[in-house]
């Protein structure tokens, strides 16, 4: 987002984005030491294996400012003498990897962290390699190797059973409201791209902004279209939803909401006989846009004479497209460590989607029922409209709301293979959708 004047109301929205984000201010914080907010990490190696801190240790100092409030950890400065040891440059990789192991192999649920490298002068003014890790306070409570921890001044401490039954309370309450609804910690509204925002602002006014962006009346709608929310503690954050559709890469905050696209030779998943692979990212939007470009790019057209020529495409568009839609529209955001995942063989799609299916609904019900787990996104996607020349799509907004989206799939699916789609549930955490490639006997597939 452009660097412009703001009103106090945008400045307001800004100041939680990050903690001590400048280097003088991180350096005042860090000779005034440790406290709720801030924690100091020496770092030993030991070849290109880290000695210290230990995996168990620092399992649990995470966790314990994730179930807190916001905070910091400086790897590279000694806790004690708060002097700037710094990480020899060519390690930076080694440490980033061990946090991220911990915050996901150690640590239940995963915590989500961003991570900045950035140079300190040390006491002599030399320029020093240190990791500064930022961790938002949690939408959930974590256990870790020790048990459950929370921050009290600048140590951890075991929470006794009335603190984490409160804990537990108050977290599981704020999961009562839709998870696509629920604040982002550590996000802002400078979080979200400008021009990602005014599309709906514009469709909510009805007209362009001539006012500069951040005025008080376009904050109001930014807030009534659940763009913005209130955490406990009053402050303002981007909900998942605004993240998820108005930041040009979600998985920087949300880490899986992504679309891992793998176009193979033959019938089985082989890394050796990849013939094409994209890491799909954006607002959700784009992502479905580009997951039909993948699809378009890389399915067969056949064609027969009847008596002209007719093509035959491998998989009915139509059919993708509201798979896709309905991928990206209804996976469970809150799941750690699972993406979307596309895959096109020689004689089948697969759709991967996170999460099990939403409330009472079941795969035989699949046709007949609509239910949504992301309310909030569904209707954001309802007022993005489809790129023109996409006519085969028949559709005029991503989501129309009529419950006719797994309906298309199998008509249309069975119109092309004469053979009806296949949904399955995957341990009650994933929904794989299968969608068989054209009628052999019609369209012959020897592409090579």
């Amino acid at each position: 987002m452009a660097k412009k004047p703001l009103n106090d109301a945008t400045v307001a929205l800004l100041l939680e984005a990050d903690l001590f984000d400048g280097i003088e201010e991180l350096l005042r914080k860090i000779q005034l030491g440790e406290d709720t907010s801030l924690e100091l990490k020496t770092i030993i190696m030991a070849g290109r294996k880290i000695k210290a801190p230990g995996r168990t240790d620092l399992a649990d100092e995470i966790a314990a400012i994730a179930n807190t409030a916001h905070g910091v950890i400086i790897f590279g400065v000694d806790d004690k003498t708060r002097e700037i040891i710094g990480i020899p440059k060519q390690n930076l990789d080694e440490v980033e990897r061990y946090v991220y192991e911990v915050c996901n192999e150690s640590i239940k649920p995963p915590v989500l962290f961003r991570s900045l490298r950035m140079e300190l002068p040390d006491t002599l003014g030399l320029p020093k390699a240190i990791l500064k890790v930022e961790i938002p306070r949690s939408l959930f409570v974590h256990k870790s190797p020790g048990g459950y921890y929370h921050r009290q001044g600048s140590s951890k401490r075991e929470m006794d059973t009335p603190v984490l039954s409160r804990l537990l309370q108050q977290r599981s309450q704020a999961q009562l409201i839709r998870f696509d609804e629920q604040p982002v910690p550590g996000t802002a509204l400078s979080d979200m791209d400008e021009l990602l925002l005014k599309r709906f602002l514009k469709n909510s006014l009805g007209s362009a902004f001539s006012s500069p962006f951040g005025a008080d009346s376009e904050l109001t709608i930014i807030r009534k279209l659940g763009l913005l929310k209130l955490d406990e503690e009053g402050t303002e954050h981007a909900t998942v939803a605004g993240v998820l559709m108005c930041s040009k890469k979600p998985a920087q905050w949300i880490p899986s909401a992504f679309i891992m696209a793998v176009h193979y030779r033959g019938l089985r998943q082989d890394s050796n006989q990849q013939l094409d692979a994209v890491d799909i990212h954006g607002p959700l939007d784009e992502q479905i846009r580009l997951a039909m470009r993948f699809v378009r790019r890389n399915m067969r057209i056949a064609a027969i004479k009847s008596p002209g020529r007719i093509e035959i495409p491998q998989f009915s568009i139509r059919a993708v497209f509201e798979a896709i839609v309905n991928a990206v529209a209804h996976r469970d955001y809150s799941i750690s460590g699972s993406k979307i995942r596309l895959f096109i063989f020689d004689d089948r799609l697969e759709l991967y989607s996170p999460g099990a299916l939403a409330n009472t609904i079941t795969i035989d019900s699949l046709p007949l029922r609509q239910v949504t787990r992301n309310e909030l996104l569904t209707t954001l996607l309802a007022r993005c409209p489809v790129n023109e020349g996409e006519e085969d799509i028949k559709r005029q907004y991503f989501m129309e709301k009529r419950g006719d989206g797994v309906p298309i799939i199998m008509d249309e699916s069975y119109k092309s293979s004469e053979r009806l789609p296949q949904y399955r549930l995957i341990d009650e955490t994933e929904l794989l959708l299968t969608i068989h490639a054209a009628n052999e006997k019609v369209a012959p597939w020897n592409p090579f």
